[in-house]
């Protein structure tokens, strides 16, 4: 049988990537939860095995691994609805405060520019009613992402119930995708895309528990307002490489800016930020996740992006995760070889064209 020619077997990938992108794109509201769910099912599947090795009934041992976890983002749930109450009852303060900050910004930017008070407010005020002006579309969209968020994790627990009942089925089918010599390298690929999702979700898990005793407990002790909401805040955004860092720092010090009228506090905010970070990123997270597949920043990056752009926050989260199982099945076949290689960081220390 004859070969495609190379050219031909180039356009066919890339015509496959942005059917892959615009399927992503259309459908993201079907495909997210789906995706979820998968990976949520892979993390409680060790405890759905430790039920089913002491002889539970599988509808048991399937249904209170999903229940904990219901019981643990309803927590978080009702965290969040307790700290937006105190907010709300400080909006007085808060008022009062956002305007000292803002007096005082007004007197340092008319110290060097010739923009009166007068004209920084009018300019103000100009904005605002812009920003008014679509107060309308705004709600709406608002009301479109609670409706879907409610769609999206209600559908959550039911697809992972289904996933863990018909995991064999599952697995059945992927396998007979391949020829028996080839279900060593199968068997092998599973095992190690099974071990880096868990790994993986565990340790956001974990991140999330450490950075939030650590973050919130030392802005706690220096005396800084709402330490424990600005250490939740951040170790959640921080679940989103390289992008989540930069709004937790931002949501950290209008928190800081608004619970003040002194300066010190948002630069200890954002010093003890720093700190935690670092520890997080160069000490703790890899010791904790110690991945086995290497993917380099650049791809990482693009990924989050353009993950973040077809599937939303929930695309952002699964980026890596998904990106890494990519690498796991293209460095096992031929023809994806070249794909495997991009993404990955075995950068080759001199120019591959001198050999």
């Amino acid at each position: 049988m004859k070969e495609f020619p190379v050219t031909a077997k180039r356009a066919l990938e890339l015509l496959g990537l942005f059917l892959i992108g615009y399927i992503l794109l259309v459908g993201s509201s079907i495909i997210m939860p789906i995706l979820m769910a998968f990976f949520i099912s892979m993390m409680l599947l060790p405890v759905y095995r430790f039920l089913k090795n002491r002889k539970f009934p599988q509808i048991i041992a399937i249904s209170l691994p999903i229940l904990l976890m219901l019981i643990i983002v309803s927590g978080l749930v009702w965290f969040f609805s307790a700290q937006i109450q105190i907010l709300i009852e400080d909006f007085p303060l808060i008022k009062k405060n956002i305007n000292v900050h803002l007096n005082s910004l007004s007197q340092w930017i008319r110290g060097f520019t010739h923009f009166s008070t007068e004209q920084q407010i009018s300019f103000i005020n100009e904005q605002s009613n812009k920003l008014l002006s679509g107060t309308g579309a705004i709600l709406s969209g608002i009301l479109g992402s609670v409706s879907g968020a409610l769609i999206f994790f209600g559908l959550l627990p039911i697809y992972i119930f289904l996933m863990l009942s018909y995991k064999n089925l599952l697995l059945k089918f992927c396998i007979m995708w391949f020829s028996d010599e080839d279900l060593p390298s199968v068997k092998e690929s599973i095992k190690q895309i099974e071990d880096i999702i868990q790994s993986y979700l565990m340790g956001l898990l974990i991140q999330i528990l450490y950075i939030t005793v650590l973050l919130g407990g030392i802005l706690w002790i220096i005396g800084i307002k709402h330490a424990l909401l600005i250490g939740v805040l951040f170790a959640i955004l921080n679940l989103i490489p390289y992008i989540g860092a930069l709004f937790g720092n931002i949501l950290g010090v209008m928190l800081t800016v608004s619970s003040t009228q002194e300066v010190w506090p948002i630069f200890t905010v954002l010093i003890v930020i720093a700190v935690v970070q670092f520890l997080d990123n160069n000490i703790l997270m890899p010791r904790i996740v110690g991945s086995k597949v290497k993917i380099n920043s650049l791809v990482a990056i693009l990924g989050i992006v353009l993950a973040g752009t077809l599937a939303g926050i929930s695309g952002m989260f699964l980026a890596l995760p998904i990106i890494a199982i990519l690498k796991i099945a293209f460095d096992r076949t031929k023809n994806f070889k070249k794909w495997g290689v991009l993404i990955g960081d075995d950068v080759p220390e001199e120019n591959p064209l001198n050999k």
